[in-house]
């Protein structure tokens, strides 16, 4: 056999084998690691549980800041079209009706919160996530799996524009 197959041993090897344990200062700089490395992951576990709880919440403080909006040169849409417009956080719509009357209704499907969208030439309201359908004179729910009706709004002309406000 060669010599370097025989183990040498030392006086730190010594020491360990004769039961001496690692230094305190060790192991509390081990278990600070630890304790660090731990909370870091409790933080990102629990980052997105709070957002997911905290943004209805949030949602439902930044709709009820805003009262009204005004659609300025709203008054130029065409009879028979749309425009989709922010109501505080979440989108909105108003229609010009060929009869000249004017609608403004929630743009937020209430059966999964995706957005829809006016469709003149079948003169209804289509959710193209599920299908849902509503009538664009009242924003009633008329086909599909919405529950609810769509937000309604009041609309006044005036003379800087379309004043769009929560009834």
């Amino acid at each position: 056999m060669s010599d370097a197959s025989i183990p040498r041993f030392n006086e730190t090897d010594k020491s360990a084998e004769a039961g001496e344990s690692e230094s305190p200062a060790t192991r509390r700089a081990f278990l600070a690691a630890g304790t660090v490395a731990g909370c870091a992951y409790v933080a990102a576990l629990g980052y997105p549980v709070y957002r997911y709880f905290a943004s209805p919440v949030e949602e439902q403080a930044a709709l009820s800041a805003v009262t009204e909006v005004t659609l300025k040169d709203a008054q130029k849409l065409a009879p028979g079209t749309a425009l989709m417009f922010k109501f505080g956080s979440s989108p909105a719509m108003l229609i010009h009706h060929r009869d000249d009357t004017w609608v403004a209704l929630g743009a937020v499907c209430s059966h999964l919160g995706c957005t829809v969208q006016y469709l003149a030439a079948q003169n209804r309201i289509h959710c193209f996530c599920h299908g849902g359908e509503y009538d664009p004179n009242t924003g009633v729910n008329i086909g599909g799996p919405p529950p609810r009706p769509l937000r309604r709004f009041a609309v006044k002309l005036g003379p800087d524009g379309v004043i769009v406000s929560r009834v």
